[in-house]
């Protein structure tokens, strides 16, 4: 019986992942790794807490002490856990490097000193930065134009340095714009609906004309699991949807499912350094017969 370890699990994709874990007869342990910032919430994980296969740990994957306590205890890591939000990352990009550079370091080591049996390590499309044309394969240049793409795409390479150096099973996904049930309300589809359902302006950067790829929280994590049951370690997963929107596109869908219209749409200045196109490749997992994890 497999025994995981989720990191940043009381977060929005972290907690939809735990529940879909706890689905699972093969699953004996279910532990939660997190630090319970802004954006994670212990609420998130609801019913989940009805089963006693699921532990909560209020922790920091910095701390080397627990995390190598917990990594005692298990049979596979996934981690979620890191500063994720762009806007954020442009006024505070040590905090980012910080939690998800070293913090991906500290599970990596422990990982490898407890003979975990697989790491997968969560990550973004962002960190291809922007693309002009086509789409971004697993093996493309990584080339991030913000400090949140930066920090995960050298997380991604420090997971993936411990494959390389130490044999560490690590498998790496990479998904889209992530929107479902529980979202804290900084991203762009929780924002705007919470807003204009207040009757509130929303604002969009720009003309805009940047383009997102979104992906259903659970088919992320249902990626996410099957790269944990049969990713071959040492790989790259681009997990996306088939749909690209502008932000004027989105905005157009958001005011029609409100009942609001284009008078509840500021124009402002773009963002700093914000990418034109992100678009990747997803990379198809044919069902195979379970492998040892």
């Amino acid at each position: 019986m497999h025994k995981v370890l989720v990191t940043g699990g009381a977060g929005f994709i972290g907690s939809h992942f735990v529940r879909r874990l706890l689905r699972s007869t093969e699953v004996s342990r279910v532990t939660v790794l997190d630090a319970l910032t802004y954006a994670g919430h212990i609420e998130n994980l609801g019913e989940a807490f009805l089963d006693p296969r699921l532990e909560f740990v209020h922790g920091n994957i910095l701390d080397r002490a627990l995390v190598d306590s917990l990594m005692a205890r298990h049979t596979a890591v996934v981690h979620f856990a890191a500063e994720s939000h762009v806007d954020r990352s442009l006024s505070a990009a040590g905090d980012f490097l910080m939690t998800n550079v070293l913090g991906t370091q500290t599970l990596a080591a422990s990982a490898g000193r407890h003979g975990i049996e697989k790491f997968v390590h969560v990550s973004t499309d962002e960190v291809y930065g922007s693309i002009a044309q086509g789409s971004a394969r697993e093996d493309d240049p990584l080339r991030p134009g913000v400090p949140y793409a930066a920090a995960k795409a050298s997380s991604d390479l420090v997971a993936l340095s411990h494959f390389q150096t130490y044999g560490l099973p690590v498998c790496v996904t990479r998904s889209s714009n992530n929107y479902g049930p529980h979202q804290f309300p900084e991203k762009v589809i929780p924002l705007f609906i919470t807003r204009l359902i207040k009757g509130e302006k929303v604002t969009l950067h720009g003309q805009g004309e940047h383009v997102r790829n979104g992906l259903h929280v659970e088919d992320n994590c249902a990626g996410v699991e099957l790269v944990l049951r049969e990713g071959k370690p040492g790989e790259i997963y681009n997990l996306a949807d088939g749909t690209d929107l502008t932000g004027r596109e989105l905005t157009a869908k958001l005011l029609a499912l409100c009942g609001a219209d284009w008078d509840s749409v500021l124009h402002v200045p773009d963002r700093q350094a914000n990418d034109l196109r992100y678009a990747h490749r997803r990379r198809r997992l044919h069902h195979q017969s379970p492998r040892r994890w």
